[in-house]
């Protein structure tokens, strides 16, 4: 059985309580089928990485690496968060276009590709995932690699004139048809890359799902990410859940809650959110002293200016309509900036009458799931969906709206709120059929079984000075440094005289799932 290589800019940690749905699907798959995480650490140095650390963590190895500041700032900060984030969602007015961004972003990859490329063994499929690292194939592949590797992208792909504004577009582009299989969210997704494909990289289709462009082949396909739903149900159980329902019915016990759940981040539409509740308790007054928003916004990214522009704007816009309409013992939004663990969160969903999620884009949308997942099935809640949300095309018997227009969504928010229960059950029940027949294990699967399919990419010859089977490590079990001097060379590998292939380095530290 091959051995699974989960590839992410970040590797979980397993002391964290309140995990992002990233890392805890590929958690989920690691631990299922054994294997080995590689990804940032977290730590930035102001030299040269290191040897990435290695570690156990149950069935799994965790791998991770560093970055230099220079590096984590073009890179993370600046291609990924300055670059690739607002483009993917649609905000070309807050990409800032820098060429050292990009050429950090090709460093770290590179990093990446050298960094991994040492512990892997022949018959590894390798899974690498979202947008920081969608030139890793290549780079892998210029090394020698020639594993199965695919790519899923978490975010939304973007539309054709919207990826067109990246200067390094083509580049971009070139570098994914590297990998064998490349995963998306959403048939809206799949379209937007086709539509690229086709129309800027003179590619074509050349059976189902194969697309051709840049003298490569890949297969790309749908994919939409889940949740295990009967896990989080579970949690509802538990007594942090409990207790947060419990303070939730003694608090608000003549009230109806409304609940948001979401990282403070321009693409969630948390600013056209308030604006659609005011609107509910301007033109339907029969909400007011009744209906309550709680809305959980968790601290992200707030060292981008960006991210601490959407947060003065929303707390203003919470402060506004508080004080407009609030009375002593009723307030309309109660807003956290804060991190909920999952239990907490699984008790907040399930003490609510409506779900909102309104995302002006997203990937897909887990709270969505989740919110399905932990509501009681004899008296659910109300989901109100953005459309704008890959979750959208899975998830049809929710409300579905335009979060643009506050109009139609506080005319949803009214319908929810006054949803009949024999209503509310039966879109209950097929919502929640569905996230438990497509959950994370069902994504996994299908991901993995396409992934299977695919025959590898043949390797471009390595960017080496000297063959590849003629170089070892320096010392025994040492992993190599990342960059090569100013001449070219590697100064972490030597030169092994005869025509034999030299060892491997022990990598009895690193195998597992055998």
């Amino acid at each position: 059985m091959s051995r699974l290589v989960i590839v992410s800019n970040r590797v979980a940690d397993p002391q964290d309580a309140a995990p992002g749905g990233l890392a805890i699907a590929l958690e989920e798959a690691l631990q299922r089928h054994g294997g080995l995480w590689f990804g940032w650490g977290g730590a930035v140095t102001e030299q040269s990485p290191a040897q990435p650390s290695i570690r156990p963590w149950g069935a799994v190895t965790v791998a991770t690496t560093t970055l230099e500041r220079c590096d984590h700032d073009s890179y993370y900060s600046g291609f990924c968060n300055n670059v690739l984030w607002p483009v993917f969602h649609n905000r070309l007015d807050l990409a800032a276009f820098d060429p050292s961004f990009y050429e950090g972003y090709q460093r770290v990859n590179r990093q990446f590709a050298q960094q991994l490329l040492p512990l892997l063994q022949p018959d590894d499929v390798i899974w690498v995932h979202d947008y920081h690292l969608m030139a890793l194939a290549s780079e892998l592949r210029a090394l020698g690699c020639q594993q199965r590797i695919g790519f899923f992208l978490h975010i939304p792909f973007p539309p054709l004139v919207a990826l067109g504004a990246v200067p390094q577009h083509k580049a971009l582009m070139q570098a994914l048809m590297a990998f064998d299989l490349v995963g998306l969210q959403s048939r809206q997704d799949l379209q937007h890359f086709e539509s690229y494909v086709l129309a800027q990289a003179d590619g074509r289709i050349s059976h189902r799902h194969h697309y051709r462009a840049h003298g490569q082949q890949t297969r790309c396909e749908v994919f939409p990410i889940g949740i295990d739903a009967r896990a989080f149900a579970a949690l509802t159980d538990t007594p942090p859940a409990q207790q947060v329902q419990a303070t939730l019915e003694q608090e608000y016990r003549q009230r109806r809650l409304v609940v948001g759940i979401d990282r403070l981040d321009y693409s969630k539409g948390l600013p056209e959110r308030i604006h659609a509740f005011r609107d509910l308790l301007e033109r339907h007054p029969a909400h007011r002293r009744s209906a309550t928003l709680v809305q959980i916004g968790s601290p992200t990214r707030e060292h981008l200016l960006a991210y601490a522009a959407i947060r003065r704007q929303f707390e203003s816009l919470c402060g506004a309509i508080n004080g407009d309409f609030g009375e002593l013992d009723w307030m309309p939004v109660r807003y956290m900036h804060q991190v909920l663990t999952r239990a907490q969160l699984a008790g907040l969903c399930r003490s609510a009458a409506v779900g909102l999620v309104t995302p002006l884009r997203d990937g897909m949308n887990l709270v969505a799931k989740e919110f399905i997942a932990a509501q009681d099935p004899a008296d659910p809640g109300v989901l109100v969906l953005s459309r704008f949300a890959g979750a959208a095309e899975q998830l049809q018997e929710a409300l579905l709206v335009n979060p643009y227009d506050a109009h139609s969504t506080a005319n949803s928010l009214d319908q929810a709120l006054q949803m009949p229960l024999a209503e509310r059950i039966e879109r209950h029940q097929k919502l929640l059929a569905r996230i438990e027949a497509e959950d994370v294990h069902w994504w996994c699967q299908r991901f993995l079984q396409a992934l299977d399919q695919c025959q590898p990419a043949m390797p471009r010859k390595p960017r080496l000075s000297v063959p590849a089977h003629r170089l070892v490590a320096a010392a025994d079990g040492e992993l190599p440094m990342t960059r090569p001097t100013r001449d070219g060379s590697f100064p972490y590998l030597r030169v092994v005289s005869g025509s034999a292939p030299a060892p491997r380095p022990d990598a009895a530290a690193i195998r597992m799932g055998r």
